[in-house]
Formats: structure tokens, C-alpha cells, sequence
């Protein structure tokens, strides 16, 4: 099969390297792929969130199977117009992409669905969320309803920041993303990532993570979107997924296709587990980044057989056949971010880096410059292993992150600590 990937990230490297396993896979593109992706598949100069030029490009290179990574090109809808050319593909319609691209939407799907998740209040005007502070305390969540590519979430500790956080999304800070918003209760417990994929009518659970978004060590500093993961998730245990699968994802599946929008594709499940209950925090159209990585590592050649299957409505006839270890990814990233950060920098010790089924170094934002790996992003190298414990993969992933140099980059030491503990 001809197979194209849509995106240019990690979270696509990972799904590059997990399909080029795979016998089936003759040959693969990716668009527009980044400097790492280069190494392994051919790139394509594409504007993935333009689908008439995707479409002309799946026609002119004979494209039998289309993966899209990234969750813009989902709600702008390319994977309806490239269905409606003829196409397959894994990724939902922007309908149902929806419950990634819209807070206020998902949160009336998980009433309508009786789904266990956080109170809440959605807006439109700035007035009415500012009284709805009045008689609501912090610590709260502010959100802009819309995406934001990972940075429209706000935990207000006190009722100054939650004001402030609504001033500054109906301000615009984040674009159209905040012209709506949407304000939570603060729910306590500890997060947890469940992935499943869907056919419309049949739900496969395919892992858990769990990632680190906070920038320091001990989950200390500003939001990111993610310095690390970690696969399985200790916390979501068997009789854990099992409730969230019977009480949010089945039921948000069966409102979906009451409401004539199946889904169709990898549903991320953000889950908040306290005493053993699983509350939905949000739900994402698309696999996380960077808990696609550790997936990918532990999956193999079989993401690919599963993702075709859902995209043809066969996942009735699939099974995950899991090995009975650990993932870990970190997450490196240059120097100031998630604030200011510099392009352009030299990553050196890449060469010598092992590349096998347990040790994988993802690129994320980078570039080739005259043969030498440069920084053109936040975040820019996810360093994934895998091994029979956790403490083990952890001990081989930070031994690759301590050959690298790259004196403009950081990341955390301590990923996976949670679990550790």
C-alpha cells in the first residue's frame, strides 16, 4: 500500500516509524514531515489543512491509506472531502472532531450521555462569565472553548487569576479559540490518558499514558504541551478502564451516532481518577503528543493493521496483542520555552544515537541545514525506550537524552516519577 501521514511532529514520526514495520506499508510520505521524518520516509512540500491540494497530491502519487495526525486539518474537515474523493482514511469528520474542537460541545455531549465529568458553565460574553466567578471559587479552570493548540487551558488558584484568565481570552489572547469559553470545576485526583479507537460502532481500547505538562521537575512551572510520557498508566488500572469505557466513551460513542456524527478514528480520552472513579476531563480527536510515542514504541507494526481496520469498520475483528512492558519518552525542548525561545540551533551526538524496537529518538521541530540537525520549535526531540519496568526504560531513555548535545535545549529529570514513587 501506498500510505501518506499527515503533520510534521513527533506525534507523526512515531506514526511513520510504527507503520514502516509493517509489511503492507510499500511505500510512505509524509507531509510535510520534519528533519528526523526525512531519515526514515519521503516528505511532501503539502498545506495539509488545504484539502484540494491534498486530494490532487493522493491522486497524482496513487494513495491508498491517509493517516492525519494533527487535530486542524480534522476540524477543518479534510478527512470528509477526502473520503468524498474516494479516499480512505483514519481521522473523524470535522462533526464529530468537534468533541476536540469545541468544550461547550463536548460537555453537552456528556450530559445528553449521562458522562461523568467536571461542572461547568459555557459563555459567550465576557459579562456573564465574570458573574459566574462571583458565586464560583477558585481553585477553577478556565478554558477557551475552541483549539488553541494545547495552551487554552488555564487552572486559576485564586479568584484574581480566574478573572484575569477570562479578561484575557475574551481580549482575544488566543485568537477565535476564546470567543467562547467555558469554565470547570477544579477537579482533584490524578490525570490519566486512555486511548481507544473507533469504527462508529465498535470501541478497541489500544493503551494508557500518562504525560507531565508542567515544565519542571515535580510537575512545578507553566503549562506545556507535554515534556513527557509514560506507557502503561499505573493508576488506570483494569477495573478502572472498564468504568470509563462503560460510563463516558461507550455512551459519548452511541450520542455521537444518535446524533448522525459516528466516530471514526483514535478518541483520547483525558481522564481525572480519584477513589477509584474515572471523571472525563476532555476528550482529543487525535493521538496525544507526546503519548503517541510511547504507544507507537509499545504497539509496533500492529498501529497500522488497527488504524486500517477502524478506517474499514473492522475493528469487531481486532485484538491488541500487548508486550508486557514499559514506555518512557522526554520530551527535550529549547532553552525559554513554553515562553520565548530561540530557532536555529545545532543539535550535535544525534549520530550515535541507538535506533531499534526499544531505543528511538522522535524529531519534533526540526530542520536539515547543510547536513546538521537544527531547532525550529518548542519542543523538539521526544527520546523514547522502552523496557521490561518502567524504572528500566526510564534509565535508557535519559542515558540517550545524556549523549545528545545541545547546550540551547533542557528537559526534565524526573519523567515517569509517579508511578516511580
Amino acid at each position: 500500500m501506498n500510505i501518506l501521514i499527515l503533520g510534521s511532529g513527533g506525534r507523526e514520526h512515531a506514526l511513520a516509524w510504527a507503520t514502516l514495520q509493517n509489511p503492507k506499508c510499500d511505500k510512505l510520505i509524509v507531509a510535510p514531515g520534519n528533519a528526523g521524518i526525512a531519515m526514515i520516509a519521503d516528505c511532501a512540500a503539502l498545506d495539509i489543512m488545504k484539502s484540494a491540494a491534498v486530494i490532487a497530491f493522493c491522486e497524482e502519487n496513487s494513495i491508498d491509506f491517509i493517516i492525519i495526525g494533527p487535530e486542524a486539518p480534522l476540524a477543518v474537515g479534510v478527512a470528509d472531502d477526502l473520503r468524498a474523493a474516494g479516499f480512505n482514511v483514519f481521522g473523524p469528520s470535522a462533526a464529530a472532531a468537534q468533541l476536540e474542537a469545541s468544550k461547550a460541545f463536548t460537555k453537552d455531549i456528556c450530559d445528553a450521555s449521562n458522562a461523568p465529568t467536571a461542572a461547568y458553565g459555557h459563555f459567550t460574553n465576557h459579562a456573564d462569565a465574570r458573574a459566574y466567578l462571583t458565586t464560583h471559587d477558585a481553585p477553577i479552570v478556565i478554558k477557551a472553548d475552541g483549539l488553541a493548540a494545547g495552551k487554552g487551558v488555564i487552572i486559576a488558584m485564586t479568584n484574581d487569576e480566574a478573572a484575569a484568565a477570562v479578561d484575557e481570552m475574551f481580549d482575544g489572547a488566543f485568537g477565535d479559540a476564546g470567543a467562547e469559553v467555558v469554565i470547570e470545576e477544579f477537579m482533584e485526583g490524578e490525570e490519566a490518558s486512555f486511548f481507544v479507537l473507533c469504527d462508529g460502532e465498535n470501541v478497541l481500547p489500544i493503551g494508557t499514558a500518562q504525560d507531565h505538562k508542567r515544565v519542571g521537575d515535580g510537575d512545578t512551572g507553566p503549562n506545556t504541551g507535554g515534556m513527557g510520557a509514560y506507557s502503561p498508566a499505573p493508576v488506570l488500572t483494569d477495573a478502572i478502564a472498564e468504568k470509563a469505557l462503560n460510563e463516558i466513551i461507550r455512551p459519548t460513542m452511541a450520542e455521537m451516532a444518535k446524533r448522525g456524527m459516528p466516530y471514526q478514528g483514535v478518541l483520547y480520552a483525558g481522564l481525572m481518577i480519584k477513589d477509584g472513579e474515572p471523571r472525563l476531563v476532555e476528550y482529543n480527536a487525535r493521538f496525544g503528543d507526546p503519548e503517541c510515542q510511547v504507544l507507537m514504541m509499545r504497539l509496533g507494526a500492529q498501529a497500522f493493521d488497527l488504524m486500517h481496520a477502524a478506517a474499514e469498520g473492522r475493528l469487531s475483528e481486532m485484538r491488541v496483542n500487548w508486550a508486557d512492558d514499559h514506555a518512557v519518552t522526554v520530551v527535550m525542548a529549547a532553552n525559554g520555552y513554553p515562553g520565548a525561545y530561540e530557532k536555529g540551533s545545532v543539535i550535535k551526538g544525534l549520530d550515535a544515537l541507538p535506533e531499534d524496537s526499544k531505543n528511538m529518538t522522535f524529531h519534533a521541530g526540526t530542520a536539515s541545514d547543510k547536513g546538521a540537525i537544527t531547532a525550529t520549535g518548542g519542543r523538539v526531540l521526544n527520546i523514547t525506550a522502552r523496557g521490561e519496568t518502567l524504572a528500566e526504560a526510564q534509565k535508557r531513555a535519559y542515558a540517550m537524552v545524556d549523549q545528545i548535545d545541545w547546550p540551547e535545549g533542557f528537559c526534565r529529570r524526573d519523567i515517569g516519577w509517579r508511578a516511580l514513587d
